[in-house]
């Protein structure tokens, strides 16, 4: 009796293997563990998430053949994957997207094994969390002139939208320029509320975005000032005492992308009033300083009004965007200890995302003389959802990060 107990086990030992050799119904693909993760997140299956998942049953026969049969379970993939899949390493940065399950019970003493689904969005703020891919300055112009790369790259990133309902504001959307575009809570920029039962004076469609090396604070993304929203855009600027403020959009373009905030001299919205002290028109932007005035106090800022973005595209050169955002960071630092700088185009998500992504890599790229463009834009989009709007966009990214490498190479030799 144990010599057959023996037999059938190596029997099936044996056509288990040769199975596996032959009819390669299930593949389980190595993984890179991150620290943390366990072993039942990292299952990764190559079956299809349009599939259902499989069940194999080992089953032996009188005789002592071993016949696995394989079925479909009746559930399918809980959570289909929210990105397209490429060759380029980044798969392992996903975590598994179907539900696999192997019902080995008919073996004996075996647990069955399953791994739980991850829900899409844990999936996404996972992906955000930890992407990274690191560009020397070399590899920096090699993936310039990959522009099938960088999209392949860019569709792989989560967005990060919001729904609706994650906002508890009363008629919030009364105050969005684009019913889809919505601020992240977590980061969502609030306002002083006029009242304790007034729980819609607090809210602006704004974010706070970090900075380089995660510097809390260093921007707020927001979307173009509504006829409604005049107000509260210039509460906001003074309650965080922002030194600068970018607009990367005309007033129309197709449609109304921004309404005039500002005063030709002198205005007051709301609480706060505005006087334009001067204006410098320069080849690519206006610059205008203002001075805040509410009582007794008084705060300087710089606005800066960058208008040969053209409209539904990226610029042919990066050259005016890189100086805009030279010129501000000369500001910035000069404002040390003030607030946030302000940025805005029509949604606050694309030509801002831009600028603020430009921002963060010229500063790695001068720090540490690499850049990691990639991790930068998730960091955005964690921040505040569609950061970075189009591929077009993050390819545009690249090629103003390697602009300012050439001159800091130049200045190297120089």
């Amino acid at each position: 009796h144990i010599l057959h107990r023996d037999r059938l086990k190596e029997r099936l030992q044996l056509s288990l293997r040769q199975d596996k050799e032959k009819n390669q119904e299930i593949h389980l693909s190595p993984v890179t563990l991150q620290p943390g993760q366990s072993e039942a997140k990292t299952v990764h299956s190559m079956v299809q998430p349009e599939q259902a998942p499989k069940v194999l049953n080992v089953v032996v026969d009188p005789q002592g053949r071993c016949t696995p049969e394989i079925k479909a379970t009746t559930s399918t993939s809980v959570c289909p994957s929210p990105f397209k899949m490429k060759p380029i390493g980044l798969q392992e940065r996903r975590g598994s997207n179907v539900s696999l399950t192997l019902d080995m019970s008919s073996l004996g003493n075996v647990e069955p094994f399953v791994a739980i689904p991850t829900p899409r969005e844990k999936v996404a703020m996972e992906y955000l969390q930890s992407a990274s891919r690191i560009l020397t300055r070399s590899q920096l112009r090699d993936v310039v002139a990959s522009s099938h790369l960088l999209q392949s790259e860019f569709m792989e990133i989560p967005m990060n939208f919001v729904d609706p309902k994650e906002i508890d504001i009363p008629r919030h959307g009364t105050k969005n320029r684009y019913k889809t575009i919505l601020p992240n809570p977590l980061s969502r920029v609030c306002l002083r509320p006029k009242n304790v039962t007034d729980s819609l004076s607090t809210y602006i469609n704004a974010n706070y975005i970090r900075g380089y090396s995660g510097k809390e604070k260093a921007f707020i993304a927001t979307q173009g000032p509504m006829i409604n929203t005049v107000n509260d855009f210039w509460q906001m600027v003074w309650q965080e005492d922002s030194p600068v403020i970018v607009m990367i959009t005309k007033l129309k373009e197709k449609n109304e992308k921004c309404v005039l905030y500002w005063p030709e001299k002198r205005g007051i919205y709301g609480k706060v009033e505005v006087l334009v002290l001067s204006v410098n028109e320069c080849d690519n932007y206006t610059i205008r300083n203002l001075l805040l005035k509410q009582g007794s106090h008084t705060q300087h800022v710089k606005h800066y009004w960058y208008t040969s973005w053209p409209d539904h595209k990226t610029p042919d050169s990066a050259q005016p965007l890189l100086q805009l955002m030279l010129d501000v960071e000369e500001d910035r630092l000069a404002s040390e200890g003030r607030g946030p700088v302000v940025v805005h185009c029509s949604a606050g998500i694309g030509r801002t995302g831009c600028f603020i992504a430009t921002s963060i890599g010229c500063r790695q790229l001068k720090e540490e003389g690499v850049v990691d463009a990639l991790s930068i834009v998730c960091q955005l989009r964690v921040d505040r959802g569609g950061m970075v709007q189009t591929s077009e966009q993050y390819e545009f990214v690249h090629h103003a990060l390697c602009l300012y490498e050439s001159r800091l190479s130049a200045a190297t030799v120089q």
